[in-house]
């Protein structure tokens, strides 16, 4: 047998040899393209085409260019309007308003006149925005107002349907706005709120948020200042009005106070101001039962202005003018409410835990005291005069402890109760934002001042 006319094969085993069947030389060929392929598995995989050599497709499209001119007849054949915005002026009429309003209407003019709802317009007070959209000749079409005096705040607006106008008024919608200042005190509180814009409710607020840490009458000092957190409300560009205190920071005399405010409806205690660690600023007692007053006397010995002898002044003295109202020091039942002696117009208040306060030299009382009346922190319960011995108009106050008289300005008197539980954990999402909007305003740095929480 010639070896020619045999096939050389790789058989399965990987072995050689030879075969002269039809059936043998198939095997044979498919064994040996088996072994190809294993081999071009095991070695380089075949390579992906060259980007290079893809077939690109190229897509032009010609684009008009638009006509200017064209463009500009369209629209100055259509009919035009102008919409402008103007601020009430001091010593503004109806014709100077519309006047730099745009609007040159004879019968817009003598609608607003004689409309009832329209004139409200006559109403606005310097300040406030109104806005008007106007034809090219001046013809008034709309007329948008914002009625800010009374509640709820209202929009008015005018229009124009064809040859009539009408006039309607709608609740407003209002934005609310939080703001952010900082003063520091020169001369008063007030006069550091004005320069740096903070509205006088604000201020109120500020005191009252304090009261039981710092008498703004005696307490403070030039060079001490304070950031302050609000809120605000306004429509279509105008103020409406202010909100509240949403969190504040007051440095006096190198003490700072911090509150920010948490408004808890589930919560039996309700809203309050809190430090930021959750501890109530309320305490049981505030430090002065009047808002703005000085101490003319206080807790010692002095001669008597009546008696003409060294006495012991078992109380404090604060003078104010007459009429300014008398606050409860903390929550209580009325004991007595009437004249006593030297007294004269007097309220006793008793408190919790053997404590009580007396109010003496009273112009007058609130209307409808009268003994054993529940009465709450900051309640007005009368009025400074100069009833019985009293030489000017001023408050005679007491702190007692079991009817022992005590110094009300250096009495150590405990918060009401902290937050805890729940209430504290979403009290600490509100204060962890107050917290960062306070450390952008301070412009001290934050080891420079010892916080207080008394």
């Amino acid at each position: 047998m010639l070896i020619k006319d045999k096939i050389l094969s790789l058989g399965a085993s990987g072995k050689l040899f030879f075969g002269s069947s039809r059936k043998t030389r198939i095997i044979s060929g498919v064994g040996l393209f088996l072994a190809v392929c294993a081999f071009g598995a095991a070695g380089v995989a075949p390579m992906a085409p060259d980007p290079a050599d893809l077939p690109v497709k190229s897509i032009t499209r010609e684009l008009a260019i638009p006509n200017l001119n064209e463009q500009i007849a369209r629209l100055q054949s259509e009919p035009q309007s102008y919409i402008r915005e103007e601020m009430v002026r001091s010593g503004d009429t109806l014709a100077s308003l519309l006047d730099r309003l745009g609007v040159d209407d004879a019968e817009a003019t003598a609608f607003i006149k004689s409309d009832a709802t329209a004139q409200d317009l006559l109403k606005l007070r310097p300040g406030h925005h109104v806005l008007a959209q106007t034809g090219q000749d001046g013809e008034l079409q709309r007329l948008v107002a914002t009625l800010t005096d009374g509640a709820p705040v209202k929009d008015l607006l005018i229009s124009r349907d064809g040859e009539h106008f009408h006039a309607t008024e709608a609740v407003g919608k209002l934005d609310r706005r939080i703001e952010m200042h900082t003063g520091e005190i020169k001369s008063s509180l007030f006069a550091a709120t004005d320069a740096a814009g903070i509205p006088d409710g604000i201020a109120m607020q500020m005191v009252d948020m304090f009261a039981t840490n710092i008498n703004f009458a005696s307490d403070l000092r030039r060079g001490d200042h304070f950031n302050v957190i609000y809120e605000t409300f306004w429509q279509n560009g105008n103020f409406v009005s202010s909100g509240r205190v949403l969190a504040g920071e007051f440095i006096n005399a190198g003490h700072k106070y911090q509150s920010v405010w948490f408004d808890n409806p589930d919560s039996k205690q309700g809203g309050g101001y809190y430090t930021f660690d959750g501890k109530s600023l309320k305490k049981a007692f505030l430090k002065s039962p009047l808002k703005f007053t000085r101490i003319s006397s206080g807790f010692s010995m002095r001669l008597h202005p009546i008696l003409g002898i060294w006495k012991k002044h078992e109380g404090v003295d604060f003078a104010a003018p007459a009429g300014t109202p008398i606050h409860a020091a903390g929550d209580g039942t009325v004991e007595f409410v009437g004249v006593q002696r030297g007294y004269g117009n007097v309220v006793i208040l008793k408190h919790w835990d053997n404590y009580s306060t007396v109010y003496g030299h009273m112009s007058r009382f609130a209307g409808g005291l009268h003994r054993g009346m529940k009465v709450s922190q900051g309640d007005v319960i009368g009025y400074v005069g100069m009833t019985g011995w009293a030489t000017g108009p001023h408050l005679h106050y007491e702190f007692r402890v079991a009817n022992q008289p005590r110094d009300p300005m250096s009495i150590d008197i405990p918060n009401t109760q902290a937050l805890a539980g729940a209430d504290l954990q979403r009290f600490r999402a509100v204060a962890s934002d107050m917290k960062h909007r306070i450390a952008l305003l301070d412009p001290q740095p934050a080891d420079s001042t010892k916080v207080a929480a008394k």
